[in-house]
């Protein structure tokens, strides 16, 4: 559905621009577009090497395992239906200490996993289970300690400043994942409450 409306606002614009005569400022604003697509894929690249750098420097100096061995009590209260050895704790902790580091492309694949471990144990497959719905909340608003993509794209558009956002995204992400949660926890005592 997004597709077709994606598709029929850029059909409109060209017919638009087509119909006042400015089909070349389409083009050259197309132009333009891809030229700072380019740059900053570019720059972007180089930064987000160094992230995943220094990413696998925190995975192979035990930082990721020490900041999962802190979160897992934590992980432990909100997922009280997990088996404490089951695989979908570990991964569901590597996904959130790696979110926490700004390091979402890290993060994704261990979310994936997570998912998968977490179906694993779903008895009813075409619905979502409690634990896969927190893991999708902790998961999207995941709290920031260090923004790294951001900090990477603020850099890469000459910002004098890039990490000045640091306080800001830690203070919001904070409260984001503290409402989730608890909204996620009001949710399922709701459906609790109402037999589902």
């Amino acid at each position: 559905m997004l597709n077709l409306i994606w598709t029929a606002l850029m059909v409109i614009g060209v017919a638009v621009a087509a119909m006042t005569g400015r089909a070349g400022a389409v083009t050259d604003a197309a132009f333009q577009a891809g030229k700072v697509a380019i740059e900053t894929i570019i720059g972007l690249a180089g930064l987000m090497a160094l992230w995943m750098g220094l990413m696998k420097v925190a995975e192979k100096s035990g930082l990721m395992e020490g900041l999962a061995w802190l979160l897992r009590p934590i992980v432990r209260l909100l997922f009280p239906t997990l088996p404490g050895n089951h695989p979908a704790v570990g991964a569901i902790l590597m996904n959130i200490s790696a979110n926490m580091l700004g390091l979402g492309s890290a993060a994704t694949p261990m979310g994936l996993k997570a998912m998968q471990e977490l179906q694993e144990l779903n008895d009813e497959k075409e619905t979502a289970s409690e634990a896969m719905c927190t893991f999708l909340t902790l998961n999207t608003s995941s709290i920031t300690l260090i923004p790294g993509t951001i900090i990477a794209l603020r850099a890469t558009y000459k910002s004098v400043n890039p990490a000045e956002v640091v306080g800001a995204t830690l203070v919001a992400s904070v409260v984001a994942g503290i409402f989730g949660i608890l909204l996620d926890w009001l949710v399922r005592k709701y459906n609790r409450a109402r037999g589902r």
